[in-house]
């Protein structure tokens, strides 16, 4: 039983599970951080009040919480697992069976595991009480932060890594799941690619415009 829970092909299963919900929050996620845009703080604090208060909503924050933790760890682990696997000279040999997005998967969610840090410390632990801030005015807080260059630099930059995180993981978890089909598949690959970008870019729109613009 414990050969079957914790096996490479259970773990892959989970991580596809879990890396399809990640995917579904992020576009509620820009949707409303599309209201920092606008010039009164209002509509943006309700979004956040609600996010954060709505019983369902809170319960959502622990799965999805939860689905980031079991796709971080789950993930760090298959790989450690596949670096202690590999023969000396796997690399050299087989490189060009091996995609340019499933080896660098790795750093890539790294790069994103980082960001991920930064944006609890500046939002969801004001809103727990861990450090110091009124969470009930992100917008202001949000402003604040994409007028720094630094803050902005590193926004952009994690979320340029993000979409190739997200090409890879959206089409790889497919495949996991089974759904590998000459007809089907190239169509997934096409809009694993038009996600990756159009959800980066949204986010990277909003970083530009309120840094440069207002």
């Amino acid at each position: 039983m414990n050969k079957v829970l914790f096996s490479s092909i259970t773990k892959k299963l989970v991580m596809a599970l879990a890396g399809l919900f990640l995917l579904t929050f992020l576009p509620v996620h820009l949707i409303i951080n599309l209201m920092l845009l606008k010039s009164e703080p209002e509509p943006f604090n309700k979004a956040a009040h609600f996010m954060a208060t709505f019983p369902l909503i809170k319960i959502m924050e622990v799965v999805l919480i939860s689905a980031i933790l079991i796709h971080i760890s789950w993930g760090l682990l298959l790989q450690i697992q596949n670096w202690l696997a590999r023969p000396i000279g796997y690399v050299s040999a087989n490189k060009s069976e091996t995609s340019f997005f499933s080896r660098f998967m790795i750093w890539t969610g790294a790069t994103v595991l980082i960001f991920l840090v930064l944006h609890f410390f500046n939002f969801f632990f004001i809103k727990l009480g861990f450090v110091p801030g009124n969470p009930e005015d992100f917008y202001s807080a949000a402003h604040y932060l994409f007028k720094i260059p630094a803050y902005n630099y590193i926004y952009l930059t994690c979320f340029t890594l993000l979409g190739f995180h997200l090409y890879h993981a959206f089409y790889s978890a497919f495949q996991t799941l089974g759904l590998n089909h000459r007809i089907w598949s190239p169509i997934v690959k096409v809009i694993a690619l038009i996600y990756a970008v159009l959800l980066p870019a949204g986010f990277a729109f909003i970083s530009v415009s309120l840094w440069l613009l207002r």
